[in-house]
Formats: C-alpha cells, structure tokens, sequence
C-alpha cells in the first residue's frame, strides 16, 4: 500500500492548476527547484509519469486521478478542521467548480451567496460550456460541476437543476435591416451571427437544425454583458437565455428575429459522492434557486 506525502500531492495539483513549475513555486512559496524535485520523488515513487511537459503542463490519466484524490480529501479535511477548531477563529475553505457562463451571469451567484457566507467559502470557479464541464469533473479538476449531460460520471451524483430557455434575439434595427421578413435558408447564410466561443453549438446547431446552414459569418465575443451589449448595439443577432433577454424584450431594445423559435437547454449538477456537510450545504442551495428561476426538465 502507498503512504502519499501530501505535500507532493500539494505540489502536484499547483503545477497542474497554474500550468507552469514556476507559477506553481510562487503559489507554494518555495523554489521552482523544491517543485521539480517533490514531483519527481511521487512519479519515481508511483513508477509512472504524472505531468505531461507540454506548455500549459497537462495531467497524464494517473496524474487525474491523484487530482481528484487529493481534492477530495483536502475537501474533508477542511470540514473536520472546520467541526474541531473554535468557529470564532477565521479561514476559509475553497471549493472548486465548474459551470457555464451564463449561469454565472444570471441565477448562481444569488443561488450561493448565503451558502458562500455562511461557511466562510472562497469559490473557484473554472468557467467553460454547458457541454464541456463534464469533462472537468471527470479529470478531477472540480469538485462539481453544472453540466447539460444527464450522465452521471463514475463516483459523481447527477441531480436535475431546471431549464434555460435560449431565443435569437437582435435589436429592431438589426431586425429591419437583415431580416424584416424573418430568418430563411435563403438569407440566414449571410446574416452575422453572435457566438460566445468556438465551443459553443447553439448557434451551429440552431442554424443547422432548422434551415440546414452551417456555414455563417460571426463575431465571438466570450463575455454575458459583451454578448448582450453587442446585440443591443446592432452588432449581430444571437441566442441568450431569458434571464438575460426578457427585460430587454420588455423595453424594446431586442426582439427575437425568429419569434417561433426557442432551446431548452437542461441544466445538472454533478457532483462527487461525498456526504459532506459542506456538499449538502451547496448542493441544496442549487436546487434550490434553481427551482425558483429555472423551467422543470421536461421527462
């Protein structure tokens, strides 16, 4: 059986979340010189490589594995050290996770503010596609994550949260001037096109799906009030959620370009099984708004 050091665990995960040896020196306050030597005492120890040396530094599948173990179990250390110390004394517990931007920029601060404040939590929040997340829970590098897949990763719960529903909404202007009549095979090829990154596929799928286009011009713009202030602008149209979009509706200044059309995209919370105070705290302050602000998935 191995007995880790958990200071080369440490280290490990540094060099894998900063990307570099140096950058993982400076976060542990040693010499980049101690960090080479720490990871290599656990590779020579596991027999196997951990870090593949490429620029940023990348986890080997070993190396995953030994992430997502030491995050767990710092995790629950933290909560007994949390349960034994004096309550009045201050520290913080970090907490990792992976979701969407949109969530961010509409329902999930509110839904952890009371949680966050309550536990003295400081949040890291690894931001990517509602498709892409799993990915990061699956490699150890969050704790939890909110996903648009229903499947549940080996060792993870799988909890429904609720719906956000997607329109293609553009300003009047931009309305009149591209598509007064409507979108249509015919003229959505050539109508520019919002789209928050390269993986997002809403607006590749919505155009695909339903007028057989997968060819558009399009501007990237990867921030929530960037998207929005873009369309607003007249910039391009593009697809945003409700939350985002219905108050814009309301005043006038968006309209959605294609009125008969919406996406549901369904929302989980994955995360690891551990019946930890702290995950029951956060896992419950999800559900929670989101039931509120969210549409049920639909069976």
């Amino acid at each position: 059986m191995i007995m880790f050091d958990y200071r080369q665990l440490a280290t490990l995960t540094a060099i894998l979340e900063e990307g570099s040896f140096d950058k993982a020196a400076k976060k542990l306050f040693i010499t980049q010189s101690a960090v080479s030597q720490r990871l290599r005492q656990l590779e020579d120890k596991l027999g196997q490589t951990l870090v593949v040396r490429s620029t940023p530094l990348t986890a080997t599948s070993a190396g995953q594995r030994l992430l997502k173990h030491y995050k767990q179990v710092s995790l629950l250390e933290n909560e007994l050290d949390e349960d034994l110390r004096n309550h009045a004394e201050e520290g913080f517990t970090s907490l990792t996770i992976g979701l969407n931007a949109d969530s961010i920029g509409t329902w999930f601060l509110d839904a952890v503010k009371g949680f966050v404040f309550e536990n003295n939590i400081l949040l890291d929040l690894k931001v990517d596609d509602q498709e892409q997340t799993h990915h990061l829970l699956r490699t150890g590098e969050v704790l939890g994550c909110i996903s648009s897949s229903s499947s549940a990763v080996q060792g993870c719960r799988c909890i429904p949260l609720g719906q956000m529903i997607y329109r293609p909404l553009a300003s009047p202007e931009f309305i009149d001037r591209y598509a007064p009549d409507g979108l249509s095979s015919e003229n959505a090829p050539n109508i520019p096109v919002a789209v928050f990154n390269r993986k997002d596929p809403l607006q590749h799928r919505y155009l695909e799906q339903k007028f057989n286009v997968t060819k558009f011009p399009h501007h990237l713009i990867p921030t929530c009030d960037g998207f929005v202030s873009a369309l607003i602008k007249g910039f391009a149209y593009g697809l945003i959620p409700d939350q985002q979009g219905q108050e814009h509706i309301q005043t006038g200044t968006l309209a959605s370009i294609d009125p008969t059309y919406e996406v549901p995209v369904p929302l989980y919370w994955h995360v690891w099984n551990l019946q930890t105070d702290l995950m029951k705290g956060l896992t419950q302050a999800l559900v929670v708004e989101a039931r509120r602000v969210l549409i049920p998935i639909s069976e």
